[in-house]
C-alpha cells in the first residue's frame, strides 16, 4: 500500500467485473448446451486429471490475469468432470442442477451473508424461514415447524438426531452427557438406513452399538413385528427407546417404510419418530406416490434434500422439526433473540454451525419460479420414466428386473441362455462377477452412468432418475446399451477362459 489509495490484487472495478462475468456466462451456457451430445464422464486416471489441470506444481509466487484464468478453468472443468446434468446420468441420487439455482448461488455469493445471526443477515434469514415453511408445506408436514438448511442429507439427519437425543433423554444429556449411564438411549432403524446414522450415533456419544438394526422384508421395508419385539426387550432391560428412524426412499431401491405403523409404535413408548426423507420425502407431493409417504405428517422430524429431488445445486439439505423449541433445545445456549421487540431467528441456535452460507436462496428462487405444481410435474415425470424403464427391462430377454420403487429401477444382465440355471450357486456367483465388470465398463465408457445395489444377495445394476433433462428416449436407450456392452464383455470372458458358468450351453 502506498499513498492514499490501496491497491488490492483481488479487487476488480465494475467494468472489468461485468466483462468477465458476461464472458463466463456465455462460455458456461455454451458448455452446458454441449453436455447431452458428449459422454457422461471420461475414463481418466487421477494422475491424468491432475496433469490436465496442472495440479502438481507449487503455489505460484505471481498471479494470473483473471480473464484467461476464468476461461481456462471453465473449459478444463467441463473437460474433466462427471455431469449429473447429463440426461443419461442414472447413477447416484444427485440431481441435475436447476439453472435458476446456478444464478442464485452467484447472487448469494455476491451478498456473502453469514446466515447465523439475524443482525448479520436479515433478508437471508427471512428467506430461509420461508423456504423451510414451503418445503414443509410441499411434503405435508406442519408449516409451524422449526427447521434449517444444512449441507445435505447427512447433516440434516444429524440435526434431527440431536434434537431427538435432547428431547427424549430422561436426564440433561447436553450438560451431563451419556458417560456412566446404566440406561442406554436406543435407536431403531432398518438395515436399509443410510450410513448417516452411524455417524450421528458416534458424534452424539451414544455409540454405534446403541443402534438396533431391524430386518426388512423382500420389499425393503422395516419388519414391524421385529421392531415392536426389540423395543419391548430393551424396555424390559431398562434401556430407553430414544428414537425410531424410518426411511422414505431407501438409497438402494427407493423403499418406503410403513410410516403410519412406525408412528403408532413410537407413540406407545414415547420414542421420537424421525423420517429420513432425504431422497423420497418430496415425492409425498405427488398423487401417485406410495401411500405410506402420507405418514410424514406424523413425524417428530423429517430430513429432506433439496439438492436431490428439488434439483437445487449442491449443497442443500433441510432439517424439519415439528416443535421449533425442541430444535432450539438441542443447540441453543442463550434465550430467544428479539429485535425491535419481535422474535427473530438466529440460525446458530438451530444447528451446529455458527457461520452459515445462504443456501436457501437457490431453493427459494426455484420454488418461486415453478411453484408446487411445477415440482409435482417434474417429480411425477421422473417416477413415470422409471416405471417405463422397468417395463423396457422386462421386454429384454437378456435383462432381469429386480425392483422398481419411486424413481429407482434395479435390474441385472442375465444372458438368456443362462436363464434355466439362474439360482444355482455357481451361476449366481458368475452373474455377480459379470455384472460387477459390466458396471465398471459402463461407468468408464461414459455412454450412460448407472450404479449398483445388492438385493437378496445378488449384485444388480441400479438406475435412479432425479433429472429433469432425462427424456423417454434416454430411458429406452439404456437397456440396449447395457445388453450390448454386456454381450461384448461376455464374449471377452468366454474367449479368455476367465469364466466357467457363463460359457455357452
Amino acid at each position: 500500500m502506498s499513498g492514499a489509495m490501496r491497491h488490492a490484487p483481488l479487487a476488480m472495478d465494475g467494468q472489468m467485473f461485468r466483462e468477465l462475468g458476461h464472458r463466463l456466462v456465455d462460455q458456461v451456457a455454451t458448455l452446458l448446451e454441449a453436455i447431452p451430445a458428449g459422454p457422461v464422464t471420461r475414463d481418466e486416471s487421477p494422475s491424468a486429471v491432475r496433469a490436465a489441470l496442472d495440479l502438481t506444481g507449487p503455489l505460484p509466487e505471481q498471479g494470473t490475469a483473471a480473464g484467461p484464468l476464468l476461461e481456462q478453468t471453465a473449459r478444463l472443468l467441463f473437460e474433466h468432470s462427471l455431469f449429473n446434468a447429463h440426461p443419461r446420468f442414472f447413477g447416484y441420487i444427485t440431481a441435475s442442477p436447476a439453472p435458476i439455482g446456478m444464478l442464485a448461488d452467484f447472487l448469494a455469493a455476491a451478498l456473502n451473508a453469514n446466515v447465523g445471526a439475524w443482525t448479520l443477515a436479515p433478508a437471508a434469514t427471512a428467506i430461509e424461514e420461508q423456504t423451510v415453511r414451503w418445503i414443509a408445506e410441499l411434503i405435508g408436514f406442519p408449516v409451524a415447524c422449526g427447521g434449517a438448511l444444512a449441507s445435505g442429507g447427512n447433516m440434516a439427519n444429524v440435526i434431527c438426531f440431536m434434537a431427538a437425543r435432547a428431547a427424549r433423554a430422561p436426564w440433561d444429556v447436553r450438560a451431563q452427557g451419556v458417560a456412566g449411564r446404566t440406561a442406554r438411549l436406543r435407536t431403531y432403524a432398518s438395515t436399509e438406513t443410510h450410513t448417516w446414522l452411524q455417524k450421528a450415533a458416534d458424534m452424539a456419544g451414544l455409540g454405534t452399538d446403541s443402534i438396533r438394526w431391524m430386518a426388512v422384508g423382500r420389499d425393503g421395508r422395516m419388519d414391524m413385528a421385529a421392531l415392536r419385539q426389540q423395543i419391548a426387550d430393551d424396555c424390559a432391560a431398562g434401556d430407553v427407546p430414544c428414537l425410531v428412524v424410518a426411511t422414505a426412499g431407501s438409497v438402494s431401491t427407493g423403499a418406503v417404510d410403513p410410516l403410519v405403523e412406525i408412528a403408532a409404535a413410537c407413540r406407545e413408548v414415547g420414542a421420537w419418530f424421525h423420517v429420513d426423507g432425504a431422497y423420497g420425502g418430496v415425492a409425498a407431493a405427488v398423487a401417485e406416490a406410495p401411500e405410506d409417504l402420507r405418514g410424514l405428517r406424523l413425524a417428530d422430524s423429517v430430513a429432506v434434500d433439496p439438492h436431490k429431488w428439488l434439483y437445487a445445486p449442491i449443497e442443500a439439505g433441510c432439517a424439519l422439526v415439528r416443535d421449533p423449541e425442541k430444535l432450539r433445545a438441542a443447540f441453543a445456549y442463550h434465550p430467544p433473540y428479539y429485535h425491535f421487540a419481535e422474535h427473530a431467528t438466529n440460525y446458530l441456535d438451530y444447528g451446529p454451525q455458527n457461520t452459515r452460507g445462504f443456501r436457501a436462496l437457490k431453493v427459494w428462487m426455484a420454488l418461486r419460479q415453478v411453484g408446487a405444481e411445477g415440482y409435482r410435474q417434474m417429480i411425477g415425470d421422473d417416477m413415470r420414466l422409471s416405471r417405463e424403464l422397468a417395463e423396457a427391462v422386462c421386454r429384454d430377454p437378456d435383462l432381469e428386473l429386480t425392483s422398481q420403487q419411486l424413481s429407482i429401477t434395479t435390474f441385472r444382465f442375465v444372458p438368456q441362455e443362462l436363464r434355466a440355471a439362474v439360482m444355482t450357486a455357481g451361476v449366481e456367483r458368475e452373474l455377480d462377477v459379470l455384472n460387477r465388470a459390466l458396471l465398471d465398463r459402463l461407468q468408464r465408457e461414459g455412454e450412460v452412468f448407472v450404479s449398483n445395489a445388492v438385493i437378496d444377495g445378488r449384485y444388480v445394476l441400479r438406475a435412479c432418475i432425479v433429472n429433469f433433462h432425462t427424456e423417454r428416449a434416454d430411458v429406452e436407450a439404456l437397456p440396449g446399451i447395457v445388453v450390448r456392452r454386456g454381450r461384448e464383455l461376455l464374449a471377452q470372458l468366454r474367449q479368455s477362459g476367465a469364466s466357467t458358468a457363463v460359457r455357452p450351453v
